[in-house]
């Protein structure tokens, strides 16, 4: 994995600035902390910093090719893992490969089949081609946006960075906030909308989107989307195919020339990654897989099941460590530890984020990468077969709102009556569950409970799971780990995506049609476990801690975060018994403490990214 920026001006000479773009790339040194590298010429310089994973020699960027007499640059973050299907493909058109490098191969992808070749790909990307004879930039991101990308346009300058820090490292990028990005921080957020860059005139590239820059101004294209059809295969083929389907995303992403581990809660999904990579690491001879897990010093004491979380971790994790041979590595994180590393999760998301569930990933990858450069998790599994609460509730899906995204009314007391007026939070969320029903792609004739559920999984795969994307790639890569998720190979989310919610629920079961696919991989009692989400603190020190933070802020005069909230309520909230929230406020594990500590994100992003409101 890596970190890539640059600087594109088609009327002006910016060859004389690559300070600036230098200063870009160096924001994104976590991204990438084995090398770094610039090029430039008249109109364009590329930045890249590099995180050593395969081809150590011959994978350096911005890597360079010519063809005739045209020049192609291209900068790279993320892997390829149909990469010996594509270089075959075009050694047999002629291309001449120097190293084995999967950025080589895209690089000779593009030359070959243009803007095309993005179809082509099966991985995790997102990338950048500067083509110095016709002048134009080529930006694509991957499916499902595991990896970010985002860009600004200032006049004839045209400036990308894989993080916002990196566009507002440029000097015409100033860090404003409009009302539009106050929405998405207050009332959607830890969320955020699809191609949305919060800060004012910084936009994202969509998932499954590409963009190219040249003469005739910027052009968007969608080059994939979900398709709707009739599911043809029984049950039995149906478990067949999603098995295969996983066995070989599975295997794909364990290609590594640096060690590889797998995340481990004991659940379904971390249990099946870990039971398939130790199968291919006893075959192959590659030692021990390492697997690790989370925990929170107190939790042994203070936890107590809930409708979210109904089982602890621990004795899962033993469990299928032990049944697997792994070589686990526990790691339990103290209330200081977890409360300091807010700071440092908003500087990772350059962004308010999930709080301390965002807090904790960043010191779990932190301590990860000390023994390992590839991990995988099992991120996206429950958006795609269905697995969270809300796919099997009525009330939610009969709702009409974003499921993870409750009690509005109570968090919109937090807010002061000024920003209430001025983005009207309900009235947001609103248009933009409308915005993203209006792209769910119809099956017609499809039944209405069916046709209900289909909306389901349309806004869990484009927001609930874009958001955690979004958490695992800025915590992990913060700390210069790459973390690889198999449950969204595109090839097995557009299979499970048609099959019948009766089918997808076999034998009673929330991933029923998962369960079945896992049997005989995984043992009875884990195939059983009812889903339990990524674990958080419950520890009552870990509450008082930011309620103490987030009183010291609301009687700071000098904070930025005054003018936005009313200071009584938050106040009244902080001096209250037990928990505000009978369910969390946001996803499935955001109640009380988590609202303090997200308020605490706000002022912490206010005030170091030097925001200003317009």
């Amino acid at each position: 994995m890596c970190g890539i920026t640059g600087w594109v001006d088609l009327k002006r000479d910016i060859s004389s600035q690559s300070l600036i773009v230098q200063k870009m790339t160096e924001t994104l040194a976590p991204r990438g902390p084995d090398a770094e590298g610039l090029w430039q010429s008249k109109n364009a310089i590329l930045g890249h910093r590099r995180l050593i994973v395969v081809d150590p020699a011959g994978g350096g960027q911005p890597m360079v090719r010519r063809r005739g007499d045209s020049t192609y640059v291209l900068v790279y973050n993320g892997e390829l893992y149909n990469t010996p299907e594509l270089r075959d493909k075009l050694s047999g058109r002629g291309c001449i490969f120097q190293g084995h490098s999967d950025t080589e191969v895209l690089l000779n992808a593009y030359m070959e089949w243009g803007t095309a070749c993005v179809s082509r790909l099966n991985g995790i990307f997102a990338f950048a081609v500067w083509d110095e004879k016709g002048q134009s930039l080529f930006l694509a991101r991957d499916r499902f946006g595991v990896k970010p990308l985002f860009y600004a346009l200032r006049g004839s300058a045209f400036m990308f960075g894989s993080e916002l820090k990196a566009l507002l490292a440029h000097p015409a990028v100033k860090p404003e906030v409009d009302a539009e990005g106050l929405a998405e921080v207050f009332a959607l957020g830890p969320s955020r909308t699809p191609g949305h860059g919060v800060f004012k005139d910084i936009s994202e590239i969509k998932p499954g989107h590409s963009l190219m820059y040249n003469d005739a101004g910027v052009r968007l294209q969608r080059y994939w989307q979900l398709e709707s059809r009739e599911h043809s295969d029984d049950l039995d083929n149906t478990v067949a195919a999603v098995k295969n389907l996983l066995l070989d995303s599975i295997e794909r992403q364990l290609v590594a020339d640096v060690p590889v581990c797998t995340l481990l809660s004991g659940g379904l999904d971390s249990s099946a990654l870990t039971a398939i990579a130790a199968g291919v690491f006893g075959r192959e001879g590659r030692g021990p897989l390492h697997t690790f897990s989370i925990d929170y010093l107190g939790n042994e004491v203070h936890f107590s099941p809930n409708q979210f979380e109904p089982s602890p971790d621990a004795p899962w994790v033993n469990y299928v460590a032990e049944h697997f041979g792994t070589c686990h590595h526990y790691i339990n994180i103290g209330t200081t530890e977890l409360v300091e590393a807010l700071t440092a999760a908003v500087r990772a998301r350059d962004l308010p984020g999930m709080a301390d569930i965002d807090a904790s990933l960043y010191l779990l990858c932190r301590e990860i990468k000390k023994q390992a450069t590839v991990a995988q998790s099992g991120e996206c599994a429950d958006e795609v077969f269905g697995g969270y609460p809300w796919f099997h509730s009525e009330e939610a899906l009969t709702g009409g709102t974003f499921p993870w995204l409750r009690a509005v009314a109570i968090r919109s007391e937090v807010f002061s009556d000024d920003l209430v007026n001025l983005v009207k939070p309900q009235e947001y969320i609103d248009r933009r569950y409308r915005e993203t029903l209006s792209e769910v792609p119809r099956l017609p004739g499809e039944d209405p409970l069916e046709a209900r559920r289909r909306e389901m999984f349309y806004l869990n795969i484009t927001w609930f799971m874009t958001t955690l994307l979004d958490r695992k790639d800025r915590m992990s890569m913060a700390t210069g780990l790459e973390v690889r998720v198999p449950f969204c190979d595109h090839r097995l989310v557009e299979y499970v995506w048609n099959i019948p919610w009766q089918m997808k629920t076999c034998d009673d079961r929330e991933k029923g049609i998962l369960r079945r696919a896992l049997a005989g991989i995984l043992p009875e009692p884990v195939l059983n476990r009812k889903k339990s989400p990524y674990p958080k603190t419950h520890n009552p020190a870990y509450l008082e801690a930011v309620r103490t933070w987030l009183g010291q802020i609301i009687h700071d005069p000098s904070s930025p975060l005054l003018p936005l909230i009313n200071t009584d309520t938050v106040r009244r909230m902080t001096q209250a018994e037990g928990d505000l929230f009978d369910k969390p406020w946001f996803g499935q594990l955001m109640t009380s403490p988590q609202l303090f500590a997200y308020l605490i994100q706000v002022d912490t992003w206010l005030r170091e990214y030097k925001v200003s409101i317009v």
